[in-house]
């Protein structure tokens, strides 16, 4: 009887401690926080029956759709220019403007015959490169690229045109890789890959001291 009081009485204990708090991973192995986050500030957003589906691959007119919001380049000067015509795009597309925008501002290309194929799935590399685009990617020089990149063991199939774009990333500590380090540059990318991504460079923002505020001096003469 007394042996059964202690159990109790332990388990009672347990229970009024704080639950230590562990950040669930989703089925992509991407963490739920991370999700969380970009869903919160609509960078992305769940389908109509609530799931994020972190598996699904991205297609380029998506991507294009994620880049705005993330990087509000429909504030962007360059998105004032007249529409372009893109033969697989009509007006009457979803992410029309988004494609617009994107096109416009350079952060994505379009193909031969000035078509941008919004179906298309995007490898991993590809994304990187154009969220790097966005970010603005590092004018390292080749031997440094060459450095950051090294310690991943199949950076030999990373795209040369990827390389500078890939290597930002790496360097700014937004890039995703498998658990032997592996970037994956040919593989799509998924959904879950974005989101990790964007919530590393969200906490990077969010991370950013605000400008402080310059003291007025009484009777002193304003700048122009």
């Amino acid at each position: 009887m007394r042996q059964l009081s202690i159990t109790l009485s332990l388990m009672a204990l347990l229970q009024s401690l704080p639950a230590i708090a562990q950040v669930p991973e989703s089925t992509s192995g991407i963490p739920a926080d991370s999700i969380q986050q970009v869903t919160a500030v609509k960078w992305m957003t769940n389908f109509p029956d609530g799931k994020f589906y972190p598996e699904s691959l991205v297609s380029r007119a998506e991507l294009a759709s994620i880049m705005v919001k993330a990087f509000r380049l429909d504030k962007r000067e360059a998105v004032t220019k007249e529409n372009l015509t893109i033969p697989d795009v009509p007006r009457s597309y979803w992410a029309f403007n988004d494609i617009q925008t994107v096109l416009k501002t350079d952060i994505m290309k379009g193909y031969r015959g000035n078509e941008f194929f919004p179906n298309q799935k995007v490898t991993r590399a590809e994304a990187l490169a154009i969220f790097a685009q966005a970010y603005g990617v590092f004018q390292f020089p080749d031997a440094a690229v060459n450095e950051i990149l090294a310690s991943h063991p199949d950076e030999k199939y990373i795209p040369t045109w990827a390389r500078k774009a890939i290597a930002t990333v790496a360097s700014e500590g937004f890039l995703n890789t498998d658990a032997q380090g592996n970037i994956s540059p040919l593989k799509p990318v998924t959904r879950g890959d974005m989101a990790y991504v964007l919530s590393k460079y969200l906490q990077r923002q969010q991370q950013q001291p605000e400008t402080p505020e310059v003291p007025m001096i009484p009777n002193s003469p304003q700048s122009p």
